[in-house]
C-alpha cells in the first residue's frame, strides 16, 4: 500500500515543482538568489526558512519541494511542500 501511495504522489510532487519553477521564471527578476537569501538571513533582515515554517505552524515532517524569496510588496517566502498526509500545498509567508 505504501508503494502505491508513493507512486501516486510522485507525479503530483513533480507537477507541483514544475509549476513552481514556471512561476519562478516569470518572477525571476523580483526574487532573490540563494546567496542573497543567506546574506539577508545572516544579517537579520529576513527570518530563516525554519523560523518562518515554525511560526506558521507547518509540520516539520512536511517535504519541502521548492523555496523562493520574492518581493511582492514586501519580501515573502514562496514555498511548495508536500504534507505527511500527501497533500501538495503552495504557501506564501512573510519573510519578515
Amino acid at each position: 500500500m505504501k508503494t502505491s501511495i508513493s507512486k501516486l504522489l510522485a507525479p503530483i510532487a513533480v507537477a507541483l515543482a514544475l509549476g513552481l519553477a514556471g512561476t519562478g521564471m516569470a518572477n525571476a527578476q523580483a526574487c532573490l538568489d540563494n546567496r542573497q537569501i543567506q546574506e539577508m538571513v545572516a544579517s537579520g533582515q529576513i527570518m530563516s526558512l525554519a523560523d518562518v515554517l515554525a511560526s506558521a505552524g507547518i509540520d516539520g515532517n512536511s517535504e519541502i519541494l521548492n523555496v523562493q524569496v520574492c518581493d511582492q510588496g514586501g519580501l515573502v517566502y514562496i514555498i511548495g511542500l508536500l504534507t505527511p498526509s500527501g497533500e501538495a500545498q503552495n504557501l506564501v509567508l512573510s519573510a519578515q
